[in-house]
């Protein structure tokens, strides 16, 4: 439901578990009642360094993955409404049951709830009335629905498209977001860009394979399936399906690939109102923005980005020959797509159906309650991250997170210092970028107002469309204002850390900063692998394949030499070549090009780790602990974010879509690059942890 983002150059971390919607909700448990006595430091953990979770009959020269984490998969099955689960996972379901308790509180305290807990408990009971929900069946689609079938004119489809992106299916044909400006980051931009497609992306309707032929089959049953859902007689909803899937085939033909997304000077396209127009007349643009409604100062015909000019040509083809009642058709199925999980049971089931279980492999949908706590998190987030920081996060953990993260900045001066292959003006780029770079820890020095949000404790459909409607007025209404470098793009209790490249800045919400992923109190050289290697992840994505197109201010420029810039590229090329070898499932090889980013921020990451903790404990006395030197202690504290186990299904998709590597090579392919894993476990040449060929950059 919530707007995507377009061109905004958003680096996610580490994350295995990619907490979008309900489908990424972790549990493992079936408690009945929600605990929140207490933060979450003060709770049972894991540690950072868990050798249970280890399978020491497996040489870490062999394979390093299995070795740090064999345990922790024969422990850890996946539950049944789980496509994956991970340490991450877990985590993130620790968050989750206590966010329940939290909001358990607020939706039964009746008088004296602020403002907040009154908007977050009474979205939660909303959702939690199951029987209300089922008993209003469809009724909360049909004015969204009536206003489909008014249309009556092709004329009338701009305001319709504009009402539907504000109101009820944001990605309808196309999408739009307030983003800054590639050339000036201190303005705000609008972007339109391609979308309208229900699978994944754009080569799920291209491949001819068998298994991309089964999806498509059962995408075009899914589709006739809930739109006899709707009211459709089969004849009439199998045909419908044909030409949804022949419209969307023909969109994501003209649509660019994942691997060529990742270039961001090829979706920067700046243009007036006037030049989109001739660029795709069939829809008059004009009409469109003025159905925005957008706010006084702001002037579209200066900062209007389009991000794929070749999708709006195909676009403006389809609408000159296609009839009304196609796009009627599309728009009825789009809504439906968009709105059915928050709907009476038969949608919601048959939604989890195709999305969850024939895509990824999941076997049950989860526990109402995890689907409302993620909802709530969602649509209130930072409502509800308020509370959640003051309880669980305390001043010492972001102190000792900053004192971490500066200590990693400081390791990157010197490697940038150090380097042999890039020249004096790069560097000197390369550190003024560093030096500005700032760090978000724990959560927002403002937080979010909601109070023109209107909640209503009966009316969860609706409170999920005026939730959207908020967050894209939200948006708009940046155009024409200073660019909010305090925005967060994360709510305080997600399990992820990002970097976003046109703000210059590395953000670790409070979620992400608990064990067993860190703790101040832990072992240094295990807390250094893990959360340390995380923050160098982040850092590294300012200099990654994507992220090193922007300057110190965020700004879409060439600051490399040109002799620099071959020169990463060459070196980039050999982490290509490593992870394209890779299988991830089946006969499905891991993406190199979609995955250059994370593999170099995983990489370079790691050696920043390394460095950091050696400098800040040089005066340290390490002992052996656990039969484990302190740098193996390292080494294992950084496979063991990654324990996870994985669905087929889920490997395949991740695979085709998630710019991530699977997590066994995030492993095995960083520490096989480097020789300070070799001499910790005295690997020898020819073992499979040690390649013969080093990737180097950082």
């Amino acid at each position: 439901m919530t707007q995507k983002p377009v061109f905004k150059r958003v680096a996610h971390a580490r994350a295995v578990l990619t907490a979008i919607a309900w489908a990424a909700v972790a549990t493992c448990t079936t408690a009945a009642e929600p605990q929140t006595q207490g933060p979450l430091s003060e709770l049972p953990y894991s540690p950072s360094l868990d050798v249970s979770s280890m399978d020491r009959s497996v040489s870490p020269c062999e394979d390093f993955y299995r070795y740090s984490c064999g345990g922790w998969q024969a422990a850890n099955p996946i539950p049944a409404d789980q496509s994956s689960w991970s340490v991450y996972g877990k985590l993130h379901n620790d968050n989750l049951r206590y966010l329940w308790g939290l909001l358990q509180e607020s939706a039964q305290a009746g008088a004296g709830r602020n403002v907040s807990e009154q908007k977050t408990g009474d979205y939660f009971a909303a959702c939690m009335n199951e029987d209300a929900v089922n008993t209003a069946g469809i009724k909360p689609l049909q004015p969204v629905l009536q206003r489909i079938a008014d249309l009556n004119a092709a004329s009338g489809l701009p305001a319709l498209l504009a009402w539907l992106h504000l109101n009820a299916a944001d990605n309808a044909v196309f999408h739009w977001a307030i983003e800054q400006d590639s050339a000036d980051s201190d303005r705000m931009v609008l972007t339109v860009d391609a979308g309208g497609l229900g699978l994944p992306e754009r080569d799920y309707y291209l491949r001819q394979d068998a298994k991309s032929k089964d999806i498509r089959a059962a995408y075009r049953a899914h589709i006739a399936q809930m739109l006899g859902l709707l009211g459709d007689t089969e004849s009439n909803a199998l045909a419908a399906a044909d030409h949804i899937l022949a419209l969307e085939t023909a969109l994501a033909r003209a649509t660019l690939s994942v691997e060529a997304r990742r270039d961001p000077r090829k979706l920067v396209h700046k243009m007036t109102v006037a030049q989109l127009t001739a660029l795709a007349p069939r829809l008059d643009w004009p009409a469109y923005f003025a159905a925005l409604q957008l706010t006084e100062g702001a002037k579209l015909d200066t900062a209007l980005n389009v991000a794929q000019p070749a999708f709006f040509r195909q676009l403006n083809t389809l609408l000159q020959f296609l009839p009304l009642s196609h796009w009627k058709t599309y728009l009825r199925w789009h809504t439906v797509n968009a709105q059915s999980a928050y709907l009476a049971q038969p949608l919601a089931q048959a939604h989890f159906d195709f999305y969850s279980a024939n895509l990824r492999g999941v076997k049950a949908m989860p526990a109402r309650w995890k689907q409302c706590v993620t909802w709530v998190d969602r649509d209130l987030g930072e409502a509800l991250g308020q509370v959640f920081t003051q309880r669980t996060f305390t001043p010492q953990t972001r102190q000792s997170a900053q004192e971490m993260t500066v200590a990693i900045q400081e390791a990157m001066t010197h490697r940038l210092d150090t380097l042999d292959w890039m020249s004096p003006a790069t560097k000197q780029s390369a550190r003024a970028k560093l030096a500005t770079m700032a760090n978000k820890i724990g959560y927002p020095e403002q937080w979010r107002d909601y109070t023109a949000l209107a909640v209503r404790p009966d009316d969860f459909s609706g409170n999920v469309q005026r939730s959207q409607a908020f967050e894209q007025r939200r948006q708009l209404n940046k155009l024409g204002k200073p660019v909010d470098r305090a925005e967060w793009g994360m709510t305080p209790p997600t399990v992820n850390a990002y970097y976003n490249a046109q703000m210059n800045d590395i953000n670790f919400p409070a979620g992400i900063l608990q064990p067993p992923l860190f703790d101040p109190r832990m072992d240094a050289a295990p807390n250094y692998g893990n959360t340390g290697s995380t923050i160098g992840h982040e850092l590294i994505h300012g200099f990654d394949d994507e992220g090193r197109r922007f300057d110190a201010k965020g700004n879409l420029r060439e600051w490399w030499t040109a002799k620099d810039g071959k020169e990463f590229e060459r070196r980039s090329a050999c982490i290509v070549q490593q992870y394209s070898g890779y299988t991830a499932v089946d006969d499905v090889k891991v993406n190199g090009k979609l995955t250059l980013g994370e593999d170099l921020a995983d990489f370079g990451g790691t050696i920043l780790a390394y460095a950091a903790w050696k400098t800040t404990t040089a005066n340290q006395k390490f002992e052996v602990i656990q039969d484990l030197t302190p740098d193996q202690r390292f080494f294992v504290g950084l496979a063991q974010w990654a324990c996870s186990n994985m669905r087929p299904e889920a490997e395949r998709l991740r695979a085709q879509t998630d710019p991530h590597s699977p997590p066994r090579y995030r492993i095995n392919g960083v520490v096989s690059n480097m020789p300070e894993f070799a001499k910790a476990f005295s690997c020898k040449p020819g073992q499979p942890m040690v390649r013969d060929k080093i990737c180097k950059i950082w």
